[in-house]
């Protein structure tokens, strides 16, 4: 484990958890002008290699309605249908 790497994203984002297998899920969110919010979500393994990294858009209800998967392979912005 990167001690370093760690305490990196602990500074980055405001929020972590710690996953099964010894990885974490780190996450930030930033207001929209709507009303709603993006959620920044960065999973990593035990050895803080990140693994996943995705956007998350979320309406005025708190109601998920987009995803954008970053990393590791960029697949660009998907709706959520209810």
């Amino acid at each position: 484990m990167s001690a370093a790497k760690r305490e990196q994203n602990e500074n980055e984002f405001d929020y972590w958890e710690v996953l099964d297998g010894g990885g974490r899920k780190y996450w930030f969110d930033i207001k929209g002008k709507s009303g709603g919010f993006a959620r920044y979500v960065k999973t990593v393994d035990e050895q803080e290699q990140t693994i996943l990294f995705v956007q998350e858009i979320y309406n005025a209800q708190g109601k998920l309605t987009d995803i954008h998967e970053k990393y590791p392979v960029d697949k660009g912005h998907k709706k959520i249908t209810p």
